[in-house]
Order: C-alpha cells, then sequence, then structure tokens
C-alpha cells in the first residue's frame, strides 16, 4: 500500500497542493496559513501554558493542546509564543485543519517527511526539528488515547469489562 494512501485526506490534500510549487509561490502559500492562525482560547488554556504541552525543540515555543470530541476523536489547538514564529503558525494551522476529527490510527502514522512536503527541502534543520517537535505532542496524544481505548478494550484499565 502506498504510504500516501494512509495519510489523512486533508493533510494529503495540503500536501498536493505544495507538492510542485516554486519556493517563492510556497513562501506565500505558508504566510497565508500563518495568517489564518487562531491563538489558543483562554477556555482551552492560558498562560503560562504548562511545559508538558511545549513542543520539543521548537524556538517559537509552540504548546499544542488537545480536546476530546465525543466521537473519540481530537481536536488540536495551538499557541505559539514568538510573534515572529510564522512557520511555527502555518504549521500549527495546517496540523489543525487537517487533523482534527480524523481517525486517532492515521493522525499516529503521520510520517515525518510530510513537514517536508509541505514546507519543502530547504527548510533549516533547526526549524524542522521544531516543527517535528509540534507533530511528535500531536502524535504523542493520539497514541495515549489509542493505548487507552485498547486498555479498555482488554479490560486492563480496571473497568469492570473483561471481568
Amino acid at each position: 500500500m502506498n504510504a500516501d494512501a494512509l495519510l489523512p485526506a486533508p493533510l494529503a490534500d495540503v500536501i498536493a497542493d505544495f507538492e510542485f510549487v516554486d519556493r517563492g509561490l510556497r513562501a506565500e502559500m505558508l504566510i497565508e496559513y500563518a495568517d489564518r492562525f487562531r491563538e489558543v482560547a483562554p477556555a482551552i488554556a492560558s498562560r503560562p501554558f504548562p511545559e508538558s504541552r511545549r513542543a520539543p525543540r521548537c524556538e517559537s515555543e509552540a504548546y499544542a493542546f488537545a480536546v476530546d470530541r465525543a466521537d473519540g476523536t481530537i481536536d488540536w489547538h495551538f499557541a505559539v509564543e514568538n510573534p515572529q514564529g510564522l512557520s511555527a503558525k502555518a504549521w500549527a494551522v495546517i496540523l489543525a485543519e487537517t487533523l482534527n476529527g480524523q481517525p486517532l490510527e492515521r493522525v499516529a502514522s503521520v510520517p515525518q517527511d510530510a513537514l517536508h512536503r509541505i514546507f519543502g527541502r530547504d527548510l533549516s534543520m533547526g526549524k524542522g526539528q521544531g516543527l517535528l517537535g509540534m507533530l511528535d505532542v500531536v502524535q504523542h496524544d493520539a497514541r495515549v488515547r489509542l493505548d487507552a481505548r485498547r486498555k479498555q478494550a482488554l479490560g486492563l484499565d480496571g473497568s469492570p469489562r473483561g471481568r
């Protein structure tokens, strides 16, 4: 099976939009995403944000917050403390728009190369590591919930099921 077949459809669509654009158009498209960034609502998280929600290696001090949906999926909300963190803001918008409400198995299996397919191969190592840190937090949230579901299905969570 093609690796792209495992991508959540909205993310695959964004990757396809970026696939064959030149560097200049790519930058314009990413700025448009960054312009759509909206800070996490105070009802979800407020400053000072917990370090446990901070994206590792991210110089823009990005934070990701998971809100569970009734259908078992997640909505992610982001804070980016660096006002100049356009790449982090663009990536936050892309992650939220393409992964919110998607099956957790698909979110957990998003390959790291999705970042480079969107941002291009000339993404600096430092910036790339920070943006991957944002993906790490999102995927960690998905895996934690998947593990909890597996334990519940097996009756290993202390619930009466399976006894």
